[in-house]
């Protein structure tokens, strides 16, 4: 088994009030010329806020069995919330990997108004997630 080291998608941008899969192995193209995503080990996410208010966004990991229902982001799996300001950028980095190695597992986001304003409605917010697949 060997790793490569990439950016396992390019810059994904996510328009407010929705939940969307950015990364499933399996059915995404990874950057880098790696192919189709196969064992991925996400090892960062960044996000940032391009609207003019605060957005609110949450990750999930999805295993295989939820593949077709990410879009309603399953609370049971969410393990980032955070509240990004206008133009502010945010860094989820853990020290051992998220791992996603069966086809249909996914990584989710969404982005939505805090619950304090609704300023976040129009916002868009652009993501990059890096990390190692296998080759």
């Amino acid at each position: 088994m060997a790793l490569k080291k990439t950016q396992l998608i390019g810059i994904t941008s996510v328009v407010g009030l929705s939940t969307v899969g950015i990364l499933t192995v399996g059915v995404t193209d990874t950057q880098g010329g790696v192919g189709i995503a196969s064992t991925c080990y996400v090892k960062s996410v960044i996000m940032h806020n391009t609207g003019l208010g605060t957005a609110r966004v949450s990750l999930y990991m999805s295993d295989s069995a939820e593949y077709n229902n990410v879009a309603t982001g399953i609370t049971a799996n969410k393990f980032l919330t955070v509240d990004l300001a206008a133009n502010e950028t945010s860094f989820f980095e853990t020290n051992y990997p998220l791992v996603m190695s069966n086809w249909g597992d996914t990584l989710a986001v969404s982005v939505d108004a805090p619950d304090t304003g609704g300023t976040g409605i129009g916002s868009m917010v652009n993501f990059i997630v890096n990390g190692d697949t296998d080759v």
